[in-house]
C-alpha cells in the first residue's frame, strides 16, 4: 500500500468543476459563528459536488481568514449567495421544488439511515447554529428534520463533522 499522489487522484482544476453537473442539493447556513466551520462546508461540498451555499444571518462569508483556511480554495469552486434572513431562502427554494430539510433534533426527526429520496427531487439541507441550532422561526417550515443517531454522552456533533456525515450521505442518494 502506498499514498496515491494528487496527480493520481485525478483532481480536476477549478474550470472543468464548474462545469460537471451537480447533485441537486443546496446547504443552508443559519446562523453559523466560525468562519472554520463555514471553510469546512465549503470544502466538503466541494468533495460531494454539492450546488450550492446559501449563507444566511451572521454567517460569515468569503473573503474570511477563517473560511479561507479551512476551505482551502472551495470557495472559488462551490457557487454560494448571501441572505440575509434565512425565511426568505427557504421560501425561494420551496418555490423551485426544493424538499427543505433540517438537521435538528426535534420531536420528529428521523434518523439519517432512514431518509431516501425519490431520484427527482431536489434538497436543501438546513444546519443551524453551533450553539442554538436551527433557528425556531425555521421550524414550521421545514417539510422534514433528520438526524445522527448518537449514543455516548454527547448528543451533538460539531457543524464541520455533521455537514460531512450528512452531505456524503445525501449524495451518496443521487448516485
Amino acid at each position: 500500500m502506498k499514498k496515491l499522489s494528487l496527480e493520481a487522484l485525478g483532481r480536476v482544476d477549478v474550470a472543468t468543476f464548474k462545469k460537471l453537473p451537480k447533485k441537486p442539493i443546496v446547504v443552508l447556513l443559519d446562523n453559523i459563528r466560525s468562519g472554520h466551520n463555514v471553510g469546512a462546508v465549503f470544502r466538503t461540498s466541494d468533495a460531494f459536488l454539492i450546488e450550492s451555499i446559501v449563507l444566511t444571518g451572521i454567517t460569515p462569508i468569503p473573503p474570511h481568514r477563517e473560511i479561507n483556511k479551512t476551505a482551502i480554495g472551495a470557495t472559488d469552486t462551490v457557487s454560494w449567495t448571501y441572505e440575509k434572513d434565512i425565511l426568505l431562502a427557504i421560501a425561494a427554494y420551496k418555490n423551485l421544488g426544493y424538499r427543505i430539510i433540517g438537521v435538528e433534533q426535534t420531536n420528529k426527526s428521523v434518523p439519517l439511515e432512514m431518509i431516501v429520496a425519490p431520484p427527482d427531487q431536489k434538497i436543501a439541507l438546513v444546519f443551524g447554529n453551533e450553539v442554538g441550532g436551527i433557528s425556531e422561526c425555521v421550524l414550521p417550515h421545514l417539510d422534514q428534520a433528520v438526524e445522527i443517531p448518537q449514543y455516548g454522552t454527547k448528543h451533538s456533533l460539531n457543524i464541520s463533522v455533521c455537514a460531512g456525515i450528512i452531505l456524503w450521505h445525501f449524495s451518496r442518494l443521487f448516485e
